[in-house]
């Protein structure tokens, strides 16, 4: 079956991801409408597919003629073409520069879920081939995680860089680290197998190190926890009822806090992406490709460079979601676990506490 695709943006994940994968995947897609903020970006894209450059994404999605929507950006518009593709019944593909705002999961989910509507969120980090690999090993050799270091340090142009994309404001750097976190949440929750218990917070703002003490009153400036941060540190517990307390913790960071004047500092030494200690061993991963693991026998590296790209498996899962005739609702009921993590890691950090993660 091949599924007739509207595109509603062009993400920076475009050129490398999206296009290589709908170009080996011609099978199964068929892209027939592409709408953005930049129409001579959509019209380069419109011509090479032979697809219509329309000036709404409400247009393109009321089309009979669209089955589906790739939605990755969310510009000026915000989440309304994932409600409008709702309201007209066409499966969504949400990509990762679609900021989700916590406050808004509920209502999102609701949305979705009265729709019966397909839907997908991109996560690339749980579909690289180096973590479906560890998935693999963690059932194999490696046994339970026990504990997970995670580390995402951003370039210190990335912010200001996307957010004047294509000459226009788009996201705030705020919301890319949020994003971000969200992101890293949702990639230890898949390597650990369910989402967190409860977390506690920390961030760095960007003008002064916000420090919360234990009473739960902010030692810092009074709003100072709400401003610009430019690192942010969760400790997770993944501990569930059959497991005791703390035996799964993730230490989770992620910041710009590298200015852009040190050229020699900024790519020296990075952390490996994720650090996961299990029960009979130990790994280090790299996205996409890179990893090594240790136990008994001693050191392993294996070359994955010959896996499937993360574009493509993601393409291919949403092929399978539309045309299966089971409804696929895990994807939305991650999001809105990953959304809620979110959201307690922001109480954490105002009030200065653990708090319980709610699902």
């Amino acid at each position: 079956m091949r599924l007739r695709l509207g595109l509603v943006g062009l993400s920076r994940d475009w050129a490398h991801r999206h296009l290589p994968a709908l170009r080996v995947l011609q099978d199964r897609f068929d892209v027939c409408g592409v709408f953005g903020c930049v129409p001579s970006r959509c019209e380069t894209v419109a011509r090479e597919f032979g697809a219509r450059q329309y000036e709404g994404f409400h247009t393109m999605l009321a089309d009979p003629s669209i089955d589906a929507a790739m939605i990755l950006e969310d510009a000026w518009y915000g989440l309304a073409p994932i409600h409008a593709a709702c309201r007209y019944g066409k499966a969504v593909y949400c990509g990762s520069d679609v900021f989700i705002d916590p406050a808004d999961a509920d209502d999102l989910r609701r949305t979705i879920g009265q729709s019966g509507i397909a839907f997908m969120a991109e996560f690339p980090r749980r579909y690289a081939p180096a973590t479906l690999r560890l998935k693999e090993l963690i059932a194999t050799k490696l046994g339970r995680p026990r504990i997970l270091f995670c580390h995402r340090r951003l370039p210190a142009h990335a912010a200001t860089a996307r957010s004047l994309r294509n000459g226009q404001a788009s996201a705030s750097p705020q919301r890319i680290v949020d994003r971000e976190i969200m992101e890293l949440i949702d990639w230890c929750s898949f390597v650990v197998g369910h989402p967190p218990s409860a977390l506690q917070a920390f961030q760095h703002a960007a003008g002064g190190l916000a420090t919360i003490a234990t009473d739960g009153a902010n030692t810092a400036d009074e709003g100072a926890t709400d401003a610009e941060s430019d690192y942010v540190a969760l400790s997770v517990d993944y501990s569930t009822t059959d497991l005791p307390r703390n035996s799964i913790l993730a230490q989770i960071s992620c910041g710009s806090y590298m200015s852009g004047q040190w050229h020699e500092a900024i790519n020296y030494r990075p952390p490996a992406a994720l650090q996961v200690c299990c029960e009979n061993g130990l790994a280090f991963l790299d996205l996409p490709n890179s990893l090594v693991w240790f136990d008994e026998a001693g050191r392993h590296q294996e070359s994955l460079d010959a896996e499937v790209g993360v574009g493509q498996q993601l393409l291919s899962m949403f092929h399978r979601s539309i045309t299966s005739l089971v409804r696929r609702t895990c994807d939305l009921d991650d999001v809105y676990h990953a959304l809620v993590a979110l959201q307690a890691a922001r109480q954490s950090n105002r009030q200065g506490c653990i708090v319980r993660v709610e699902h």
